[in-house]
């Protein structure tokens, strides 16, 4: 985590934090039911969980459509992203170490890389050679999608490179995107998944990669013992055996972050990306993302991501993630706020 993350909170204990934006995953989830099982699950804590996650990886296979030895349960999708890099920059996959992403985006696979002495890059024009294909589908922080038909050809025509593609945020979009049993069938792509994001979870760090059997072995091997504590297993087992959805209506939510999105646009001096998910990248005129953060929390009590740290942007570019319909429209007018100050004018 050298570029850092969102969803600051922590930072702001001593303030009253009215509405957090600055995450992507959404705030107002229901889970009580997870939190009365764990709490009559304590008892877990007091022995060792499994050294690998065996029991959930089995309820994920039956879920997901793929056998045991092609999926591999993780410390939130995060650890699968620096396993995948170790496997194929410290080892130098194909005879090399090139990573090819896209700015912007999730500024972990490039700090993976660079960490096991990999070398990142966003041209593909600039390399000879292989290399590995690192993809956020939906991508962070943009909202754009990629229909899974096309990266499947995409991948299917480059047989010998590898394919790391994220898709933490597959449960924030209807676009189509590559099923698990694609994922293992094609032998050159690993698909990560959150439950984190899926289900609202941060604090439990769950995620899983989905891929062929022989990817999979040599992900697992470079796996550390007990990554998955065993509160974590006890929450995802319960999460899938009772199908939890802990978004109850993402179209509901995909609307209103289009209103927001809108809404936003109305604002003079503040221009906003198209978005397919529930979150959008946007930039402000004449003024920083820092300065509008600060203000935004100060006054309003609302805290957004400050987006300049992204690779590719500048101070001007910040995230929000859409909320209520409420807390949007009060975010609204804050930002109108902020920009009509001329204090904070470059």
């Amino acid at each position: 985590m050298i570029n850092g993350h969102g969803d600051d909170l922590y930072k702001y204990n001593n303030v009253e934090v009215k509405s957090n934006f600055s995450s992507n995953i959404y705030s107002h989830a229901d889970l009580n039911g997870l939190k009365k099982h764990l709490t009559c699950s304590m008892d877990v804590i007091s022995s060792y969980p499994e050294p690998e996650p065996y029991s959930l990886e089995k309820a994920l296979a039956e879920e997901c459509g793929t056998n045991n030895d092609e999926i591999m349960v993780t410390n939130g999708a995060t650890e699968a992203i620096y396993l995948a890099a170790m496997m194929t920059n410290a080892r130098h996959e194909n005879g090399n170490n090139i990573n090819l992403i896209s700015m912007p985006t999730f500024s972990e696979y490039a700090d993976a890389c660079r960490m096991f002495g990999g070398k990142v890059m966003s041209d593909e024009s600039g390399y000879e050679g292989k290399a590995t294909h690192w993809m956020c589908n939906p991508n962070n922080p943009t909202g754009s999608v990629v229909c899974g038909d096309e990266l499947l050809r995409i991948t299917e025509s480059h047989k010998d490179e590898i394919y790391v593609i994220d898709q933490s945020y597959e449960h924030y979009t209807t676009m189509k995107l590559i099923s698990d049993r694609e994922a293992a069938d094609a032998g050159n792509i690993i698909l990560l998944h959150s439950m984190t994001k899926q289900f609202c979870i941060p604090g439990l760090r769950l995620g899983y990669a989905t891929a062929s059997a022989k990817l999979i072995s040599r992900l697992k091997a470079l796996r550390h013992p007990w990554s998955v504590n065993a509160l974590a297993i006890e929450a995802g087992l319960y999460l899938i055996r009772n199908k939890e959805k802990a978004i109850s209506d993402a179209d509901l939510l995909l609307e209103e972050a289009q209103r927001l999105r809108n809404e936003l646009n109305k604002i003079d001096g503040v221009s906003v990306r198209p978005t397919m998910t529930n979150f959008m990248l946007a930039s402000i005129k004449e003024r920083k993302a820092t300065d509008l953060k600060e203000f935004l929390i100060k006054n309003y009590g609302i805290l957004i991501r400050d987006a300049s740290n992204f690779e590719g942007l500048d101070d001007s570019y910040f995230r929000v993630a859409a909320q209520t319909r409420a807390e949007n429209d009060m975010l609204t007018e804050a930002i109108k706020d902020f920009m009509s100050n001329d204090r904070y004018i470059k």
